[in-house]
């Protein structure tokens, strides 16, 4: 027995019809909170970047942070310079 598909048929979608559903694909902006130890503007749910507190609790050392950071252009600075 032989079994033929069916055709479906489409119809075309008009451009407005297409830009009606496409108009809730726009991106949303970040939304920004205010950091509740310093008051610098951070993304939600994230470690603040300027004091590095995270929901009233000290996550990441700064002084350390940026120590480390200056420790490495320095070294990189002395390692061009040979």
């Amino acid at each position: 027995m032989v079994v033929w598909g069916i055709m479906v048929v489409r119809m075309r979608h008009t451009k407005s019809h297409t830009a009606n559903r496409r108009s809730h694909h726009a991106l949303k902006g970040a939304g920004l909170f205010v950091c509740e130890h310093c008051k610098a503007l951070k993304q939600g749910h994230t470690v603040c970047p300027a004091c590095g507190f995270y929901r009233g609790r000290k996550v990441i050392d700064m002084v350390k942070k940026t120590e480390k950071k200056q420790k490495k252009e320095k070294a990189k600075k002395a390692a061009e310079g040979k």
